[in-house]
């Protein structure tokens, strides 16, 4: 299986900067998980919008797109806010 790429916006460092350390590596584990699996066992596919999904990491919510065009170049867009 073809791991993603995951690319962040440049708002979810600064989110990821105001965390506690430890929720943060919550995070960035879980977001490692989604590079080699996109679709894990709970995502929710969010209303509006094609190509977006959430899980959450704890009391916050990664919210990602996925690029489906070529395996190994496709991308994961994260996102960390808080419910």
């Amino acid at each position: 299986m073809a791991s993603y790429n995951v690319v962040f916006k440049p708002s979810v460092e600064r989110d990821l900067r105001s965390l506690p350390k430890t929720v943060v590596a919550r995070i960035l584990k879980q977001i490692e998980v989604l590079r080699k699996n996109p679709f894990p066992r709970h995502p929710v596919k969010l209303v509006g919008a094609e190509q977006l999904y959430r899980i959450r990491v704890g009391e916050y919510r990664v919210v990602y797109a996925i690029d489906k065009e070529g395996q190994a170049s496709s991308r994961s867009l994260s996102q960390v806010k808080k419910p």
